[in-house]
Parts: C-alpha cells; sequence; structure tokens
C-alpha cells in the first residue's frame, strides 16, 4: 500500500534559475535551499529541484511514490517485470528512494519517508 504520489523531481541545469522559476510559479521560496538540492512544499505535494539528476541519468521529471516498506515494493515491482534503475539510497534524514522503469520506459520512483 502507498501514501500516494506525494514528491515530484525535476532534473536541472541551473539551480538558481530554476529557483527562480519555481518560485515565481508557486509565490513561495523553497522550505530546502542546499547547493544539492531544492524542496517546495505545494498545496500538500512536494516538488523538487535536483542539479544532479541528469548525472543520475533523469531526463524529466520523477514521480515518486511514497511508501512504508521501499525493500519491499522494490522487490514486488522487479517480481512484475520492472527494471531496478537506482537501489534504495538514504538521501538525508533517513529518507530513502529509489527507482525503477516499467516495460516501456518509463521511471517510476519510491521514497520512503
Amino acid at each position: 500500500m502507498t501514501a500516494g504520489l506525494q514528491t515530484i523531481v525535476y532534473p536541472v541545469t541551473d539551480l538558481v534559475k530554476a529557483k527562480s522559476m519555481f518560485s515565481a510559479l508557486f509565490g513561495a521560496e523553497p522550505i530546502a535551499d542546499t547547493p544539492y538540492y531544492v524542496g517546495y512544499r505545494v498545496a500538500g505535494q512536494d516538488i523538487g529541484l535536483d542539479p544532479n539528476g541528469a548525472q543520475k541519468g533523469m531526463t524529466g521529471p520523477v514521480g515518486y511514490w511514497h511508501v512504508e516498506n521501499i525493500h519491499k515494493h522494490l522487490a514486488a515491482l522487479v517480481e512484475a517485470g520492472a527494471e531496478a534503475r537506482q537501489e534504495p539510497t538514504d538521501v538525508g534524514g533517513g529518507k530513502l528512494i529509489a527507482t525503477v522503469t516499467d516495460a516501456d520506459g518509463n521511471v517510476v520512483g519510491l521514497l520512503q519517508p
């Protein structure tokens, strides 16, 4: 069971320009602002900007489904035919993320708070 699609991360090449544009779009300043990640909380949705996304193979935004047990969900997706793209990785504070691709190459993210 998931808690829903609650996080979307955009790969960006110029964090300063991206932060300016997204701040204008949301009418708000980021709640997390570091050289490696800028995050917003808008209408209950987490939106992130990742300046290292392209280096991680991100070619567009990735939606992250929030799950209670990332290892269990990752195994279930792989068993169902998905290909593991990024194994569970701690991105700070114990938060884990992982990604898979489906048969059509779509990237699906998992996030365990």
